[in-house]
């Protein structure tokens, strides 16, 4: 499955791509099976390796039937960036323009080992524990849980790893307007009381180069 991806919104920016996929860790994680298209949302966390690409780790319900699809077809994962509206009114020629959206997405192929083992499963849980748990004052651990409920909470789940084998990244900034039109909506998404709304403008300030 393809990305519309026109030229000006296409990244081959491994940092910025890494970046997304690490700070916007809940993804769509899709597989096509039997002519049935299986869709979950789910946490994962990217990892530097294995592979050229690095490999994504995630978790689903044992009971979703995504968990049988696992390694049974083709997947991939979607991660959501920064994302915002975009009104005319931020333009130089607010009359000669129409309302858009931008945003940050990236489309992650692969293949994927589902990963049943109760080693692998914990390990998957306490990576994503960690990554999220860093800020608190006293992390949760799953050290901290009873053996036997911890064992039948991981009995409930199914790991898998998908190794990364394409990435197509789109970063929509308004790269195809002029600098002044960019500047616009950056000032416009920044007057906005929402912290998506700063969130997007930062990002556009650091990546919408034409």
């Amino acid at each position: 499955m393809s990305l519309y991806n026109p030229r000006h919104f296409a990244t081959a920016d491994e940092q910025a791509i890494r970046r997304v996929m690490k700070e916007y860790g809940f993804a769509t994680l899709i597989t096509s099976v039997d002519n049935e298209v299986v869709v979950s949302h789910v946490p994962v966390l990217f990892e530097p390796e294995p592979g050229a690409h690095g490999s994504v780790i995630g978790h689903v319900a044992g009971a979703n039937p995504h968990a049988a699809a696992l390694a049974q077809g083709a997947s991939f994962l979607v991660f959501q960036g920064p994302f915002g509206y975009v009104s005319p009114n931020w333009y130089a020629n607010p009359a000669g323009s129409v309302p858009t959206w931008n945003y940050v997405a990236i489309h992650v192929h692969g293949s994927v080992e589902r990963l049943d083992g109760m080693q692998d499963k914990r390990a998957i849980v306490d990576a994503l524990s960690a990554r999220h748990e860093a800020s608190f004052p006293r992390p949760w651990t799953s050290a901290k849980m009873d053996p036997p409920l911890l064992e039948k909470m991981l009995g409930a789940i199914v790991g898998f790893r998908m190794v990364v084998e394409r990435i197509d990244a789109k970063f929509k900034l308004s790269q195809n307007r002029s600098s002044e039109d960019r500047a616009g909506v950056i000032a416009g998404l920044e007057e906005r009381p929402s912290s998506g709304a700063e969130s997007l403008a930062a990002w556009m300030r650091k990546y919408a180069k034409p």
